[in-house]
């Protein structure tokens, strides 16, 4: 490490309180912002203004956002379908990254409604909630997806089920695929990859016991971290059923980032931090998670 670099990753270690104290402000006046506007503001509106919230959070936790190859489409259309977005995942911050670059919303677990400020701020910019292992939670959430796919809307998921260290890929669960299946719309994967100068990064990873707050320090304090967010072609054809869907997603994934497919039973996953509920057909075993904060 050279000494500008020791200096720098010095100064960010001092500015790390005063990083965080913004993220958190930052976090307020989002919740405050929705609470007020989301209301009146339309749908337009409403997708603009997440969309600048995302980036402005970037930017002030030092996170870069890159879009490699151009980043994503044009939203659809008035009148048009929307699409369902099946997303790796490593951070908290996948969300922000794609909501920075796209008009998207997301299903997260139940428990993160709880989160104290975040569950409030995601329940109000249109985040679906789903209780993880309850049958008539999933119907439920999947024709709310349904509705939202109808009206054009971006859907993201996290079909992995859990966080990972992102230097493998975890199995696809389907459940939440099959509104999509049924509608016909499109189905995208989407790679997300944490770097720093260019490299491979573990900075980012939300796993096992660490705490929100423990993360979001790790991240503020690292230099150059960047997040490169890969908008892979469609699905095409569309495959027949949820399941051939979720694994020609992850296999399009794993190689856009390089990332293998096999994984070690004692080794995989980590945290809850968004997305689907599963039944045991979809579950694989060995796969784990910690208990969120």
């Amino acid at each position: 490490m050279s000494l500008l670099d020791r200096i720098y990753r010095l100064a960010l270690l001092l500015l790390a309180p005063v990083t965080v104290l913004a993220a958190l402000l930052h976090v307020l006046i989002g919740l405050a912002f929705a609470t007020l506007t989301f209301s009146w503001i339309g749908r337009g509106g409403r997708d603009a203004a997440v969309m600048i919230w995302s980036r402005l959070l970037l930017l002030i936790v030092g996170v870069r956002l890159v879009l490699p190859a151009g980043g994503p489409p044009r939203p659809p259309t008035a009148g048009a379908l929307g699409s369902l977005m099946l997303i790796n995942h490593t951070s908290w911050l996948d969300v922000f990254a794609v909501a920075a670059a796209a008009p998207a919303r997301f299903v997260a677990k139940s428990e993160v409604r709880r989160w104290p400020v975040f569950g409030l701020l995601a329940a109000q910019i249109g985040t679906l909630f789903v209780e993880r292992g309850r049958r008539h939670a999933v119907m439920k959430t999947n024709h709310e997806v349904a509705e939202r796919l109808r009206a054009g809307q971006w859907i993201g998921i996290f079909p992995e089920g859990t966080t990972t260290d992102g230097l493998r890929l975890l199995p696809f669960h389907a459940n939440l695929v099959a509104p999509a299946i049924e509608l016909g719309v499109t189905l995208r994967p989407i790679g997300i990859r944490f770097t720093q100068r260019g490299r491979y990064s573990p900075a980012a990873m939300f796993i096992d016991d660490m705490s929100l707050m423990q993360s979001l320090l790790r991240v503020v304090t690292a230099p150059h971290l960047a997040v490169e967010v890969h908008w892979l072609s469609p699905l095409d054809p569309v495959p027949s059923n949820r399941h051939a869907a979720a694994r020609a997603a992850r296999e399009a994934i794993a190689q856009a980032l390089q990332i293998p497919l096999e994984i070690a039973p004692d080794k995989a996953g980590a945290r809850d931090a968004a997305s689907l509920a599963v039944d045991s057909r979809d579950t694989e075993p060995g796969t784990r998670s910690a208990p969120a904060s």
